[in-house]
């Protein structure tokens, strides 16, 4: 009875290793074996007939929002995107059969990724029940299939805790510009332009983004200038990239907040506009 008590339903996270996240020879493996997991970017002029970049940034945007719902752990959506675009570049796909596609990446990746992966029936739900149950399996099978079974791919996600490392950050600030960079991969992860990059470019770029964001320059840290110089060097990448990709993500990060707005005025008149109920006045 007392075990019963004292049990927890929450999930038991490790902690992060300093000797994994300090040792160089982790990172330059992942810098080596990224460019293995990335797709076509030309994928919609080569391959796909029928679905448009449109038509991803809407299912990608369910799929966040189905990852957000459901409370997945950070790295699921991006690497169900990274299944999704690295199969639309090999298969020719209905647009009909895009969301089903997309949720079956997401329970892949939730498998993959989850100590409590997603179920098919919570994705069938999610759906609106446009896909059936019986569809999953052989998709999964398709899907694994046309990428050689080879799934553990590395994302932009798997680069976040190795920079934060090489950074002096305080704790608090550190944490924040963990969930804001991981915000930052996230919304790229749903905007196909963003394919031409790397998912190191991606993943400097959004921690740059975040610390810019928290004005960590005012706080005592380092000027944009020597943040960018610094996350060339760590990630051997061209600073033209890094600065060109960090400039599209705040792009699209003002974008999405000026379209949130909107959203919410338009809102807020339609409520105003509409007539009290008779039922709803005091007499």
């Amino acid at each position: 009875m007392d075990l019963l008590c004292t049990e927890r339903s929450g999930e038991c996270a490790a902690y992060p290793d300093p000797r994994l996240l300090g040792d160089p020879r982790v990172l330059q493996n992942l810098l080596k074996t990224e460019e293995t997991y990335t797709s076509n970017s030309s994928y919609f002029q080569c391959v796909q007939k029928e679905i448009t970049p449109q038509m991803r940034k809407i299912v990608a945007e369910w799929m966040l929002e189905v990852c957000e719902q459901q409370r997945c752990q950070e790295g699921v959506f991006p690497l169900a995107m990274n299944y999704m675009d690295r199969f639309l570049s090999q298969s020719p796909l209905s647009k009909s059969l895009l969301q089903t596609v997309g949720a079956v990446c997401l329970l892949l990746a939730s498998k993959l990724r989850e100590p409590r992966p997603l179920t098919a029936k919570i994705l069938v739900y999610f759906t609106d029940f446009s896909t059936r149950l019986d569809q999953f399996s052989p998709w999964e099978l398709v899907i694994a299939d046309r990428l050689k079974w080879d799934l553990a791919a590395v994302t932009a996600q798997d680069f976040i805790a190795h920079i934060l490392y090489r950074i002096p950050l305080d704790r608090t600030t550190e944490e924040m510009t963990r969930r804001h960079a991981s915000t930052f991969i996230s919304l790229a992860a749903c905007d196909f332009k963003f394919s031409m990059y790397t998912p190191s470019i991606i993943a400097g770029a959004s921690i740059a983004a975040a610390l810019n964001g928290l004005h960590w320059n005012a706080r005592g840290g380092w000027t944009l200038n020597q943040l960018m110089d610094t996350l060339t060097v760590m990630l051997s990448v061209e600073k033209e990239y890094l600065c060109s990709c960090l400039a599209q993500l705040e792009e699209m990060l003002t974008d999405t907040l000026t379209e949130a707005a909107a959203h919410m005025q338009k809102a807020e008149l339609t409520k105003a506009g509409t007539p009290t109920d008779v039922q709803d006045i005091d007499f």
